[in-house]
């Protein structure tokens, strides 16, 4: 299939954004909620929000650890757009260990060893956008966006969150037009605002897709509420979330405490799937994209920093 991208689809890649493994442990003798995950108040949410129950995330990233005791009964499928494996379209491992850590803030599972994640009943669609080196071709991209909203699981599923912690300093027409099209189709479009900034509101950091309007555009927290210093400032910052010092799954099946911006819009996107299910159960009915990020931005804590920090506030899904 031949596909007519711009030049700038060529020339440029998308890239993982920056982040800093803080740690790595092994296995826990216990169940851990992680300290971003009890910040932004999921395990208070969790029996009016069945902890998101099926609702599937799909997470475009450096793929999964498909075996990781906890993540392996989360993920409902997935494929592999990168040239690694071969380009096998069926092994989206993951080979970095940013995917795994990820899909475990949005949905790791309880099974007494581990960590959970936000949302630890919702369902992982796991997308492999991004190879070993930590970055994409934009065609990669765009081609795991549309793919995530034309994928059906098993039961006639569909995917209701996209969450991107990735990023590149182009305004790409395709994948603006990729995201646009997610959003048409009801699925909210969850990315990192980037780790290019400076804690000045007088400057603005631009990586896209974050930057997009269309999207929920994800800035970085520290554990105390303070905004952390790399996190990008922009006018389309939505809201904020722990991405500081997060614990969650990683490769060789063990957990890391990882920074960035990446590790804090997968509290956004599990979030998403606990209002998701919460607010569907409630209205009886399926919300539009609109609808869920209204109640997105309902359930936010202004802390008192300019707009362009911190947006509408910290996520707090305590709030109805």
């Amino acid at each position: 299939m031949s596909h007519n991208y711009s030049n700038e689809l060529n020339n440029n890649e998308v890239k993982l954004i920056p982040y800093e493994v803080l740690s790595i442990a092994a296995g826990f003798t216990f169940t851990e909620i992680p300290a971003g995950v009890k910040l932004v108040n999921a395990p208070t949410a969790w029996d009016k929000c069945e902890k998101g129950k099926d609702i599937v995330v799909a997470v475009l990233d450096t793929g999964c650890q498909t075996d990781h005791v906890d993540l392996k009964d989360r993920i409902i499928d997935g494929r592999n757009f990168t040239t690694d494996y071969d380009s096998d379209p069926n092994n989206f491992s993951d080979n970095v260990g940013h995917g795994t850590h990820v899909a475990g803030t949005i949905a790791a599972s309880e099974n007494n060893i581990g960590v959970l994640g936000v949302a630890p009943l919702a369902k992982l669609l796991i997308v492999k956008v991004l190879a070993g080196n930590g970055s994409g071709a934009y065609e990669w991209i765009i081609n795991g966006i549309n793919y995530a909203v034309n994928w059906r699981g098993p039961s006639g599923e569909k995917a209701r969150v996209i969450s991107m912690s990735l990023g590149g300093p182009q305004d790409v027409p395709e994948l603006h037009q990729a995201v646009k099209n997610a959003v048409n189709n009801g699925i909210l479009v969850v990315c990192a605002a980037g780790n290019g900034g400076d804690c000045s509101p007088q400057t603005e950091e631009l990586d896209y897709p974050g930057a997009y309007q269309e999207v929920v555009e994800v800035g970085a927290v520290d554990l105390n509420k303070k905004i952390s210093c790399f996190s990008n400032s922009n006018k389309n910052v939505d809201l904020v979330a722990p991405g500081d010092g997060i614990l969650s799954t990683y490769i060789g099946g063990g957990y890391a405490t990882l920074r960035g911006t990446s590790m804090a819009t997968p509290h956004v996107s599990g979030g998403s799937a606990l209002i998701i299910k919460q607010c569907e159960k409630e209205f009886e009915r399926t919300l539009s994209e609109n609808e869920i990020y209204a109640q997105l931005i309902k359930r936010t804590n202004a802390l008192g920093n300019p707009k362009c920090l911190e947006g509408n506030g910290l996520l707090d899904l305590a709030k109805d």
